[in-house]
């Protein structure tokens, strides 16, 4: 993929926050290219249902994710896939490089949205069961186990929102939450607390899975109502059980770290108009400090950011 054409914006991720900004970054001029390592949509490709972004009812995350990427493509972005592995400075400072794994490309500017990956829970057995009975995504696998037991470790939005999801195919859903209480909002609180399905598990984390070839014993760690700990070994028949973390993101800001100020999780820190310390570098969406990661939000910052980057490469007035 290395080539000496210098772009204008080169755009790095295609989840609402980048297919945002491509489709703003055409219509202001610019021919961007969007480098994308998954599918249309990013992360949002993943969830079931997407009932919150204005205007547009009962839709699943993969068609709002293909919606956004046939616009950006139909108003003349392209597209590579590929990973970026790092960003950096050039030609005195006047050029970006791209590197990513199949070779390197230049841009006047560059336009971060990357995202946040799932980040993990930490029980012994998590990486070898990774794939065999340990998921990250709900939608993804959940259809795996259809009529079987599952465990949800989080007590945030997405925790609650994965154990809904997964109390349609599932026998039995347990919520795994180490606080006294959940975090998710209200909606989703009372949906999940008003499930026959669910049970909520106060006070508790997994402490490790356990198997041969598949997860067979989950092993819980409670503390009781007067602080007294407890230590429970489930078993199961191979195969018959999962477990779908959901406690945050990691943002995937390594590329930039050099570029970009990052707080104290490794969030880029950015100013209103997307720009950080480096001119010409704009962040968007879920991999930026915000106080919301919604696709909504994500898709705002896309096109601040691609009119922001317009207006650096001399394509937009002030």
């Amino acid at each position: 993929m290395t080539d000496l054409y210098v772009r204008d914006v080169i755009i790095v991720g295609s989840g609402p926050a980048g297919l945002s900004a491509a489709i703003y970054a055409t219509r202001a001029g610019l021919r961007p290219l969007v480098i994308s390592s998954s599918a249309a949509g990013g992360q949002i490709a993943t969830t079931d249902l997407v009932d919150n972004y204005p205007g547009i009812e009962d839709i699943t995350g993969a068609e709002l994710g293909q919606r956004l990427w046939d616009h950006a493509e139909h108003l003349g972005a392209e597209f590579e896939f590929d990973q970026v592995v790092s960003i950096d400075r050039r030609e005195g400072g006047s050029l970006f490089e791209v590197v990513c794994e199949g070779g390197s490309l230049r841009a006047r500017s560059v336009i971060y949205a990357a995202g946040a990956s799932p980040r993990k829970a930490g029980f012994a057995g998590e990486n070898r069961f990774g794939g065999r009975g340990v998921s990250y995504c709900a939608t993804c696998d959940g259809m795996f186990y259809r009529g079987k037991d599952v465990f949800v470790v989080g007590g945030g939005n997405t925790a609650c929102e994965e154990a809904l999801y997964l109390a349609k195919v599932a026998s039995s859903v347990t919520l795994v939450v180490r606080k006294d209480h959940l975090r998710a909002m209200r909606s989703l609180r009372d949906a999940v607390l008003s499930s026959p399905t669910i049970k909520v598990r106060y006070l508790t984390r997994i402490e490790g899975v356990e198997g041969d070839s598949l997860i067979e014993r989950v092993v819980l760690a409670s503390v009781d109502a007067l602080g007294v700990p407890t230590r429970e070994e489930l078993s199961f028949a191979p195969g018959g059980v999962g477990v779908f973390v959901s406690v945050g993101q990691v943002p995937q800001s390594a590329p930039v770290c050099r570029l970009a100020e990052l707080d104290d999780q490794g969030y880029v820190v950015t100013r209103p108009d997307m720009s950080v310390a480096t001119p010409g570098l704009f962040c968007a969406g879920d991999v930026r400090a915000t106080p919301l990661r919604q696709a909504i939000t994500a898709a705002s910052d896309g096109a601040i950011a691609a009119t922001s980057a317009a207006r650096y490469v001399g394509v937009l007035g002030d």
